[in-house]
């Protein structure tokens, strides 16, 4: 269940798991990837940043070789953009030092790092004093991968239905019924959820409910045309290893434009993107212990996301920090999208992707960035375990 890049992603790992089987997806919304798959910059990420070992870190690499060639087999649109991690001064050299020794130990390919001479070849009007270079990043339309993913889920006697909101998921001793808000049942032998920002909820339908989804809410800006040309590829800062986001970056897109941003609130309701909000959403997050416990600990860094979402000179001088060119005049409102974050009961961000199960049915509990890169790889690790006795 779940029509985002990993739900399809799954799908066609099963089917070509196990060729002849039944599958079908169910999906709330009128298309496809139409929450975080199509609300992300777009980036395929190389595998810099995760823990070596997690789950991230085995499966981006793969995902994103993946993903590439199934973008060339079907002629969605990617770029192999690259990109430059800043180290602004001497502060930061630790941080970039420690991200350095992560990204080689998880096999980053082609990773160099540079001084000021080779940074300006890369990002010509970039300013900082020394960077990591990631060759292998890039950008490709996660959009069209999921249309893509339709098509081939299709021919190999898959089904993608849409419009089946999931209201009940039902186990029994000869399989499963899943039913829907309008009103139909579907029979599986086995049942996978990948729900993204509904993750907690669907698996909450067979277990206990544990760690709780929190939706934060990150708002771009985006570079007017004429602007544009002060970036190449992918310009980021040197992470706060204290918090899961990688802090406010620029990105050039497939199509040319460039977003910068984003920013990281704690978005009003899952689907909030009009920013009304959405009581039910709300009443989950204001009721869990786990996310007080996680406002205690990063009150700082909340209150200055929300100075810079009200107070727009703010913002920009936090991106002209990294690009001195740039001006106010240059940039104009992009758009917005909201990250599933799980939260624990003691109020850790949960970093890696989690997996849960009941008797006949698996459950995606946890698959923030870099999910979109590491679909496919997620996919087949998913049938695996669905298809295991």
């Amino acid at each position: 269940m779940g029509g985002g890049i990993v739900g399809l992603a799954t799908a066609h790992q099963l089917l070509r798991a196990a060729p002849g089987s039944r599958v079908t997806v169910l999906e709330k919304e009128a298309d496809v990837g139409q929450h975080q798959s199509s609300h992300s910059s777009g980036v395929l990420h190389a595998g810099i940043y995760y823990a070596p070992g997690s789950l991230k870190a085995r499966l981006c690499h793969a995902g994103r070789e993946e993903i590439e060639r199934f973008a060339d087999d079907h002629g969605v649109a990617r770029a192999r953009t690259g990109k430059l991690v800043v180290a602004l001064d001497r502060s930061e050299d630790a941080a970039l030092d420690a991200l350095a020794a992560r990204a080689r130990a998880n096999g980053v390919p082609g990773l160099r790092e540079v001084g000021p001479a080779e940074m300006a070849e890369i990002e010509p009007h970039a300013a900082g004093h020394r960077g990591l270079h990631s060759p292998a990043t890039g950008v490709v339309d996660f959009l069209g991968v999921c249309r893509a993913l339709v098509g081939e889920i299709e021919v190999a006697g898959g089904a993608v239905l849409t419009g089946r909101r999931v209201t009940a998921i039902v186990e029994e001793a000869g399989g499963v019924t899943v039913r829907t808000g309008g009103g139909d049942e579907h029979r599986a032998d086995r049942v996978v959820t990948c729900a993204g920002l509904q993750a907690d909820r669907l698996a909450a339908l067979t277990l206990p409910r544990g760690s709780r989804v929190v939706p934060f809410r990150g708002t771009y800006l985006r570079l007017r045309p004429e602007a544009s040309d002060l970036v190449r590829g992918n310009l980021y800062p040197v992470p706060d290893p204290r918090f899961p986001f990688l802090g406010v970056h620029f990105t050039r897109r497939v199509d040319g434009e460039v977003w910068a941003g984003p920013n990281a609130l704690l978005a009003l309701g899952r689907e909030a993107y009009d920013r009304r909000p959405v009581a039910a959403d709300l009443g989950d997050v204001v009721t869990y212990g786990g996310f007080w416990r996680l406002a205690a600990r990063h009150v700082g860094t909340g209150a200055r996301e929300l100075v810079e979402e009200r107070v727009r000179r703010r913002a920009v001088r936090r991106l002209q920090a990294y690009l001195p060119a740039l001006r106010p005049e240059d940039l104009e409102p992009g758009p917005s999208g909201i990250r599933a974050q799980l939260v624990d009961r003691r109020g850790a961000l949960v970093d890696d992707f989690v997996t849960t199960r009941s008797a006949r049915v698996v459950h995606l509990l946890n698959a923030p960035s870099p999910a979109a890169t590491a679909s496919l790889a997620i996919g087949r690790l998913l049938a695996t375990e669905v298809l295991s006795p």
